[in-house]
């Protein structure tokens, strides 16, 4: 389908509501970030004509063979809450089969647990993991869901190429006093402190994305972590995400005495924001420019209706002694919680030659 009628019904989507988020990663914008990839936007449609389900799917060819890997990240969006989830499915899946697809992988937008911050506060220790503390609510529908999927010959991804566990900060409903009450004291005395040294935390264009890269590599190398993007990824999402949709990317800057200490980047989508990827200096961090900048995120994100600030992955670690903890303390401490998601799920499509084809593919993604 075309892009206006893919687009109009995502928004309306997420305006009406309905079970399971409505990412951005299923916005046509996405496809034009993902280089090595076909794309193509589907639609589903009722009796009268009416839309009433959406997907991208990206396509990668394999090597050496005329057919291609289908992947639908954190889609599709359809109405997961109905009891006849194979008529959503099985239309799909033909579709995919003659698109030649030998497998397919999909993320079903919807969560299965969650933990609130003073929950997992709760039971930090030595060893302990996200799934040791007794969720403060368990979703029906997600785990039923999962169980659809495996009586149809699903299968569960061993490992996920979007975040398992997220974690989001609840704007519904919430004034931004509600949101800086949630805040624990290190997170209010940070803000505070990055205020009195006089960091202003403001919106650049795509000009200052280079220092936003340079500071990208220094994170990496002192946190531990690759991402394996280069300038030009993140100018080509800025640029073909707002020529979707003006705002759509933005990229905040936090500067102290005329330096940039920090850069993020954020992504909106219907009533959701999104933190995508942060980025500092290894000096001066006494100033707390990360802090500025989130809390300047999400003033601005209340300020224009949003639902959720989220924040991306977490790992799932609650022990102090393991390095990427530093990550889930600093995310706990805004006072929201982790919502871990059914994650990819992926099935061979029929016939001998796909099966093989997907076992070798399954090799290769875990190698990577």
């Amino acid at each position: 389908m075309s892009p206006e009628p893919h687009a109009a019904f995502l928004a309306e989507r997420s305006r009406s509501g309905g079970p399971g988020t409505v990412s951005f990663l299923q916005h046509g914008s996405w496809a034009g970030v993902k280089q090595g990839w076909e794309a193509e936007r589907l639609g589903w449609f009722g009796a009268a004509g009416h839309q009433i389900g959406a997907a991208l799917v990206l396509y990668r060819r394999f090597p050496g063979s005329p057919r291609s890997f289908a992947y639908i990240p954190e889609g599709p969006v359809i109405d997961w809450a109905s009891p006849e989830l194979d008529s959503w499915l099985a239309p799909l899946l033909r579709h995919l089969r003659l698109a030649g697809a030998f497998a397919v992988r999909m993320g079903p937008p919807l969560s299965l647990r969650r933990w609130g911050a003073k929950t997992l506060k709760a039971v930090v220790g030595p060893g302990r993991r996200i799934g040791d503390a007794v969720p403060d609510r368990v979703d029906p529908l997600g785990a039923t869901i999962a169980e659809r999927l495996r009586e149809t010959g699903w299968r569960r991804c061993d490992s996920d190429a979007q975040p398992r566990h997220g974690f989001e900060v609840p704007l519904a409903g919430r004034s931004l006093d509600d949101v800086w009450s949630g805040f624990n004291q290190e997170w209010r005395r940070n803000i505070k402190k990055a205020g009195r040294a006089g960091v202003s935390a403001e919106v650049a264009d795509a000009g200052l994305l280079p220092d936003f890269h340079e500071l990208l590599k220094l994170t990496e190398l002192r946190d531990g972590f690759t991402l394996g993007r280069g300038l030009e990824y993140f100018q080509r999402q800025y640029r073909v995400l707002n020529e979707e949709e003006p705002g759509r990317m933005r990229l905040y800057v936090a500067r102290y005495e005329a330096e940039i200490l920090a850069a993020h980047t954020m992504i909106t989508a219907g009533d959701r924001v999104w933190y995508q990827t942060g980025a500092s200096a290894d000096h001066r961090r006494e100033v707390r420019p990360s802090h500025a900048l989130q809390w300047r995120m999400m003033r601005d994100a209340v300020a224009q209706g949003a639902r959720v600030y989220d924040m991306r992955g977490v790992p799932d670690t609650l022990d102090p002694s393991d390095r990427a903890f530093g990550l889930m303390r600093w995310k706990l401490g805004t006072g929201g919680e982790v919502a871990e998601s059914l994650g990819e799920w992926d099935l061979a499509l029929d016939g001998a030659v796909n099966r093989t084809l997907h076992r070798a593919l399954r090799a290769y993604l875990a190698r990577r």
